[in-house]
Order: structure tokens, then sequence, then C-alpha cells
């Protein structure tokens, strides 16, 4: 954890509860175009069927994870995308707490 992340973490505490480590969120991932952005940052992406991972990288967009594979997904906010291959599906994306707001004060 660098200094510019400073939390209280909490022992225990499971994901999406106040202390929690890691948050998580959904992504829609579309059938068109590249798909959809994934937001800037780190984040362990769950296993998700007919779903990729594309980034541009440069001249083309190249599949850096297969359909229904979870792994680490590091974003830009520009050139990282989900995309879904029929239709839309619901990606979960487990990040960094960056903000989750404490519901007390912990001793």
């Amino acid at each position: 954890m660098s200094l510019t992340t400073n939390k209280i973490i909490l022992a225990a505490a499971a994901s999406n509860t106040a202390g929690a480590y890691f948050q998580t969120q959904t992504v829609t991932a579309i059938d068109s175009g590249n798909g959809t952005v994934v937001q800037a940052g780190i984040f362990i992406m769950v296993p998700s069927a007919n779903v990729t991972v594309i980034a541009n990288t440069g001249s083309a967009n190249s599949t850096i994870m297969a359909a229904n594979t979870g792994g680490v997904v590091i974003s830009d906010g520009i050139n990282v995308f989900v995309k879904n291959s029929s239709g839309n599906a619901t990606v979960t994306m487990i990040g960094i707490n960056e903000g989750q707001a404490a519901s007390e004060t912990y001793a």
C-alpha cells in the first residue's frame, strides 16, 4: 500500500464493508465496438462466461484475457476494455477500497 492510499484496514473485514481492503464493483460488458472501458486501476476480475478483456496496443486491439477467465486487470482508463461476445453481461471487478466511508470510530 502506497502512502497515497492511507487506509484503516480491519482484520477479517469482508469486501464492501467499512474497513475492508477490497471493494467490488460491477461493469456491464457490451458486445458492440471495443466493449466497455475499464476505469483506471488494478482489479481482480471474476470469471464471466463470454467476456474477454481487450487492450489497445497502439496499432490494434488484442485479447489479453480469454472468455470465462479471471485474473488481474490493470487499466489506464482508456485502452482496456471488457467485451461480451453476445449481448450485455455483468462483470464483477474487485479493487482496492478508494473511499468506503467508515461507519464509526475504531478503537
